[in-house]
């Protein structure tokens, strides 16, 4: 059973990452420090508890559990938060991800699936976007993606560290089996907001601009569900091990959903 280190494993995808992972015969051990992930999230397999930006708390994870993988989810994620607090995310997606390079080379650990984003591509010139086109962030988490891609095709070159980056467009959706969901605090994603409005847990929702270049004019986006992200994690791991070459891959479904819609 080949151990895979899942940094972030507590939260929204990385939970659902884990649960795959184990269904196909790997054991995900859990790295996150509880900032904003869910200790009940925590089903498929053992726990590291640390923060992605102590290097000491890697090293502990990487000597007991030893990982022929990792995972990597920890990082911040909210577009307003990260202009207001733009420090905070570089610290954490930019430095995190340096020092955790850092451990995998150290132990060998040659193998990482990283989550990344369409935010790398800022405002498309054109659409769909593919996986070649031009990277120009527009915002500070945006930004911390791109410099992340490069520091791992750096460590590649440095340390063999082979890798796969996932640039997933609007995640969403629940577990079919009912273990997993959203759970955020805030939550700023637009279908839990919906659905907490028909439930009555608010009383209204916003939509934020009626005025967008669209048939029924509030904004399009692509939505992809959480499980296909998580198998598409698997997929890239799998895509590793059978010794291919480092790659980029976009995640979506293809078709784009208005708000209104």
């Amino acid at each position: 059973m080949k151990t895979i280190l899942v940094t972030g494993g507590a939260g929204f995808v990385g939970s659902q990452a884990c649960k795959a992972l184990a269904r196909r015969g790997f054991r995900p051990v859990v790295f996150d420090n509880f900032e904003r992930g869910h200790d009940w999230a925590v089903k498929w397999g053992p726990l590291a508890q640390g923060d992605i930006r102590d290097e000491s708390d890697l090293h502990r994870a990487f000597e007991a559990w030893r990982p022929w993988a990792v995972m990597h989810f920890a990082a911040y994620a909210y577009v307003g938060e990260s202009s207001v607090e733009p420090i905070k995310y570089y610290d954490t997606n930019v430095g995190g991800t340096a020092k955790l390079l850092k451990v995998c080379a150290a132990f060998e650990c040659r193998r990482v699936v990283f989550s990344s984003s369409c935010a790398i591509y800022g405002i498309p010139a054109r659409l769909p976007l593919a996986e070649e086109d031009p990277q120009h962030a527009v915002n500070p988490y945006g930004y911390t993606k791109p410099v992340a891609e490069q520091m791992l095709a750096d460590a590649e070159a440095a340390y063999g560290i082979r890798h796969v980056t996932l640039r997933y467009f609007n995640a969403t959706g629940a577990d079919p089996d009912g273990e997993l969901g959203e759970s955020h605090e805030p939550e700023t994603h637009l279908i839990p907001l919906v659905l907490f409005s028909a439930l009555g847990r608010q009383s209204s929702m916003n939509v934020f601009g009626d005025d967008y270049p669209t048939p029924d004019g509030t904004c399009i986006r692509d939505y992809v569900h959480v499980s296909d992200l998580a198998d598409a994690h698997v997929a890239a791991l799998n895509w590793l091990a059978a010794g291919k070459p480092s790659n980029s891959f976009n995640l979506g479904n293809g078709r784009g959903s208005s708000v209104a819609e």
